[in-house]
């Protein structure tokens, strides 16, 4: 829903609060509960944490994102390629949907061991568990938009004998917009949990290392506060991953759409 002018400083204000509300009652909880650093650290601790080692976990933020951002991107492509595809014809659609459907319902953590061994490295690997993960949910949510397209427009189109093409141009892919917009904002957080999990599987070490190898790293040395570091690091980049795909779709829906109009 499209917020109304007189409505944003409330949100934003909310928000601000809730995060401070939290943060506060993980400082409280630590400090009364004298709770050990090696086992939850302050937010001051986390904070230093993440200031000094910024050397270390900046470029790892860096590795995650372009692994994420890659697979998003090829996601796009692909899942909008086939969705299209199978949007043509039932039969493609009924040929190849048990592959998909396996595919869809296997975890990709009982898969990535095995990618590894196939990839011919490990990004490569990383890159292909989070497009996996990442092309279900846009590939299903635009097929769904490309099949809901208005009948009397297709009758009517028919009727003034428009082609195929014209039909997809002017009015299946309008109509499957707001479905693909809900699938990147859907695919957009999966992305960046199938590249942790990748790194998980990977453990690449080096220059190479993703925030997810730095988290298990700071887990071995019982650094929480580095590990802390990562958890933040991971959900803030995930909320603007979020943000930015909500932005998206505003922006292309709020003209016309009633899923964004007030």
């Amino acid at each position: 829903m499209k917020i109304r002018p007189d409505e944003r400083p409330f949100r934003i204000f909310a928000r601000f609060f809730v995060v401070c509300a939290v943060i506060g009652g993980w400082a409280a909880y630590v400090e009364l509960s004298e709770i050990p650093p090696y086992i939850i650290p302050r937010p001051d601790a986390v904070v230093a944490a993440l200031l000094a080692d910024w050397h270390i976990l900046g470029p790892a933020l860096w590795v995650t994102a372009q692994t994420t951002f890659v697979a998003l991107t090829l996601a796009i492509f692909g899942g909008g390629c086939a969705a299209v595809l199978l949007a043509q014809s039932r039969w493609i659609e009924t040929a190849l949907s048990p592959i998909l459907v396996t595919l869809q319902v296997t975890p990709i953590v009982a898969i990535a061991p095995l990618i590894l061994i196939y990839a011919p490295t490990a990004w490569t690997a990383q890159l292909i568990c989070a497009f996996l993960v990442t092309f279900f949910p846009i590939m299903l949510n635009t097929l769904q938009g490309l099949k809901s397209a208005d009948r009397d427009r297709a009758d009517l189109m028919k009727t003034y004998s428009a082609s195929r093409w014209q039909a997809l141009v002017y009015l299946k892919l309008p109509s499957a917009l707001p479905g693909f917009l809900a699938g990147l904002r859907i695919g957009g957080g999966l992305a960046l949990v199938a590249a942790v999990v990748g790194e998980f599987a990977a453990g690449q070490a080096g220059s190479n290392a993703g925030l997810a190898f730095r988290l298990l790293e700071a887990q071995y040395r019982l650094n929480m506060p580095r590990l802390f570091a990562c958890l933040v690091l991971l959900a803030m980049f995930g909320a603007a991953m979020f943000y930015l795909t909500s932005l998206l779709s505003t922006l292309a829906l709020r003209r016309w759409h009633e899923s964004e109009q007030l």
